[in-house]
């Protein structure tokens, strides 16, 4: 049975950057794979918003500002522990870009997101302390947006980040699986999962609205 879209639903389309992508900084394997079928999703959808991340070259979120520490060690910052990444989507650089492959002409609005030095944020609706917010929920909740479907880049850190956020401020969010990829790191992917379905985020395949 095919899902329907309404007008009043959004497509969300996290952070399909180049650093995200096969030759990037921090690629998520795979990551190239889904941009076709985010622009065929993007077809059924009057409504399509993008996040990107947006980092200073010395964010605290950056293996590289931490003596002796590695990627995808942790540190404890002031908001909690901080997973730390290999240098990426530093803006103006052409890792921070959006793919040219995505064809999404009708897309209103671009969150950036990271851009505070001194706080990382996965989640398009709040950075990581929980306190700074990204003005999407406003955004959305002016338009009247409808459900929230959710697709892109990392499955389990920026996406689930996203869609726990929108379904605790009461958004009806699904994410469409095969039109997301995973970094998967130390059993990341299985617990974001968990943490989606508790929250109830819905879990779907594209071919549900395709057909």
């Amino acid at each position: 049975m095919t899902i329907t879209i309404s007008p009043e639903d959004v497509l969300v389309v996290v952070d399909v950057q180049y650093d995200f992508l096969p030759g990037g900084n921090l690629a998520v394997s795979g990551g190239d794979e889904i941009v076709p079928l985010i622009n065929a999703l993007a077809k059924k959808f009057k409504n399509v918003v993008l996040t990107q991340d947006w980092h200073p070259a010395d964010h605290i979120s950056f293996a590289s500002q931490h003596e002796g520490k590695a990627p995808f060690e942790t540190v404890e910052l002031d908001y909690g522990t901080q997973v730390l990444w290999p240098d990426h989507c530093v803006w103006q650089t052409h890792g921070a870009e959006l793919s040219k492959d995505l064809d999404i002409p009708h897309a209103q609005l671009i969150i950036r997101k990271g851009f505070n030095r001194a706080i990382d944020s996965y989640s398009g609706f709040q950075e990581a302390d929980r306190e700074n917010l990204t003005g999407l929920a406003g955004y959305l909740n002016e338009r009247d947006a409808g459900r929230l479907y959710l697709v892109g880049l990392a499955t389990d850190f920026c996406v689930a980040w996203t869609a726990l956020d929108g379904a605790a401020g009461g958004f009806d969010v699904t994410v469409i699986e095969d039109a997301t990829r995973a970094i998967d790191s130390n059993g990341s992917l299985e617990k974001a999962w968990a943490d989606m379905a508790e929250a109830g985020v819905g879990r779907i395949m594209s071919r549900e609205i395709l057909g």
